[in-house]
């Protein structure tokens, strides 16, 4: 096919030519004619005239030989273009054959499914039932559970190894205990206005600010014990507020500088409340009221001072706080608490941190135990002879009993937080900077009155003995700095954090403050923490507490926690 169009092509093109030089020759015929007729003219214009009928000749064969070129270029172009179709075809074919195959081994395996298919439903009926009745079960459970009411239950289970190293050099301190906490909680949403909970949880019911029960007292049953019991009220006219009352969680926001995070206060407490997304900065503001009774106890009745007449003293904690809220740019939260507690009467905490003939209760009051109160007090002590006379002149050995305490500081602490809540490109890894800072605006302010001393009799010695060295007016500052980075909310999550803390004697009431304290006042903390999120609910995590008293040489206490949360 190639060489019957190259002819063709090759044909028209002399065609051309010579028609072109038939026309060429007759025109240079006529002009010689013409020009012999008229016998004029000179020999060198016929040269010229020759010359110019050459010169176009050759124009016309370079532009008869480009377009040979171009139907050459085209004839090799079509040619090529053949040759692609044809190996095109060859490929189809080929990819045909090999999909028949595919499909005639496709088939026979979905032949051999459908019996293995087969093979499997037959004998997984039985199984299948079982799994239908499990599910059967499983609604007629959850069904029950509804019918306890509109309860959502959680709760948590800690298991802990925590060794102490250093401190005192008599290694009073010295020690490895096994402790663990359970805690459960019942909250309930009973309509649009009005909510409530319960917790129970394991601990010591002398100790406010801790729910740990130590591994000892050979393996008998430990207490579980009512830990939370509250109600809120938010008014559907007015959502802004709140109002709660009974064995409740905090309602302000606080640091364990002040307040343990396993103590539940009890009173009421009223909360107003203003929340806004659509402002650029200023997102919250609240204010926050609590009345927060703690103790009521017979005491001497001061209007009648001489005759040991008693007259019932209720101690309650008065405070407030509040609550700003900043978004300090897309990435950076900031709020800012500003809060006031004020200890009315709190000499019953003295009296009940006082030990009474080594274990009974101080007139009615359970003791306060599992703390190291270090706020300066002074305490009442009757010694009796243990013998008659004249017996009694050869020993020293008596009885001595706490018959009353005060503390030598008034309680009325402003407490300011900042707190910064940073957002980093890495979702996991937020960071979180917070201070703290209080200060006793009331330290010593009760070392003026003096502690009653009741009358004794029987050959008894009333005492008056300082608690905890001489009362400091100018020791009367904590100081709280704190640096979290990550979280622990999913899987595979970790959590780095770091604490500095610094409690002068005075500067906050030491029974309800953080409890894994050297001491829980007059003292220098550090705190390191590492938290690792093995599954959603379960938890691996250490905690280092290195810290010893205010202006001692001791060696620092080392104490370690090395946990194991549960959480369902």
């Amino acid at each position: 096919m190639k060489s019957r169009l190259t002819f063709c092509a090759v044909l028209l093109l002399c065609l051309g030519a010579a028609a072109q030089t038939t026309t060429t020759s007759t025109s240079t015929t006529k002009t010689t004619r013409r020009t012999r007729s008229a016998k004029t003219g000179s020999t060198a214009e016929e040269i010229k005239g020759l010359r110019d009928a050459i010169a176009a000749q050759q124009s016309t064969i370079r532009q008869q030989q480009q377009q040979i070129q171009q139907l050459q270029d085209q004839v090799q172009q079509v040619q090529s273009s053949l040759q692609d179709q044809t190996s095109r075809v060859q490929d189809a074919e080929s990819k045909a054959t090999a999909a028949t195959s595919s499909a005639t081994q496709q088939e026979q395996a979905v032949t051999q499914l459908r019996t293995d298919v087969s093979d499997i439903k037959t004998s997984t009926t039985s199984t299948a039932v079982a799994v239908q009745q499990e599910q059967v079960e499983k609604k007629s459970f959850e069904d029950k559970i509804k019918q306890l009411g509109p309860f959502t239950f959680s709760g948590d289970f800690r298991l802990r190894d925590e060794p102490f190293f250093g401190g005192p050099t008599n290694e009073s301190q010295d020690r490895n205990r096994v402790r663990y906490r359970l805690r459960f909680n019942a909250n309930a949403k009973l309509n649009q206005d009005i909510s409530g909970g319960l917790s129970l949880a394991t601990g010591d019911i002398n100790d406010p600010i801790s729910t740990n029960q130590t591994v000892n007292q050979f393996f008998t049953r430990k207490p579980f014990l009512l830990d939370r019991a509250f109600i809120n009220y938010t008014p559907h006219q007015l959502k802004v507020l709140t109002l709660t009352g009974g064995k409740m969680a905090y309602p302000w926001y606080r640091t364990e500088l002040t307040w343990d995070n396993d103590l539940n206060p009890e009173g009421v407490a009223e909360k107003l409340e203003w929340k806004s997304e659509k402002t650029p900065v200023f997102r919250q503001l609240a204010l926050v009221g609590f009345q927060l009774p703690f103790a009521e106890v017979a005491g001497v009745n001061f209007n009648f001072p001489n005759t040991n007449q008693r007259s019932i003293h209720q101690s309650v904690v008065y405070g407030g706080q509040v609550q700003t809220g900043w978004q300090l740019g897309s990435a950076v939260k900031f709020t800012a608490d500003g809060a006031f507690y004020n200890y009315h009467n709190p000499d019953p905490i003295a009296f009940a941190i006082a030990t009474v003939n080594g274990s009974s209760p101080a007139n009615g009051l359970l003791k306060l135990g599992g703390s190291s109160f270090q706020n300066s007090y002074q305490q009442v002590t009757v010694a009796t002879p243990t013998c008659l006379p004249p017996l009694c002149a050869t020993t020293t050995n008596v009885n001595s009993s706490i018959v009353n305490a005060k503390l030598n500081s008034r309680f009325a602490m402003f407490d300011g937080i900042a707190q910064f809540d940073i957002k980093t490109p890495l979702d996991a890894w937020p960071v979180r900077i917070l201070g703290d800072y209080v200060q006793n605006t009331g330290a010593c302010g009760n070392v003026q009155n003096p502690v009653f001393v009741p009358t004794v009799s029987g050959g008894a010695k009333a005492t008056v003995s300082t608690v905890n060295g001489a009362c400091n007016p100018r020791q009367r500052r904590g100081y709280w700095l704190e640096g979290r980075v990550g979280r622990t909310q999913k899987k595979g999550d970790v959590q780095l954090a770091y604490t500095r803390m610094f409690i002068e004697r005075e500067a906050v009431m030491s029974a309800f403050n953080f409890s894994d304290l050297r001491q829980n006042s007059d003292v220098t903390q550090h705190r390191m923490e590492f938290a690792y999120q093995a599954l959603n609910n379960i938890q691996f995590a250490f905690t280092g507490l290195i810290g010893r008293p205010l202006g001692s040489t001791e060696p620092y206490l080392k104490r370690f926690q090395f946990d194991v949360i549960y959480k369902f």
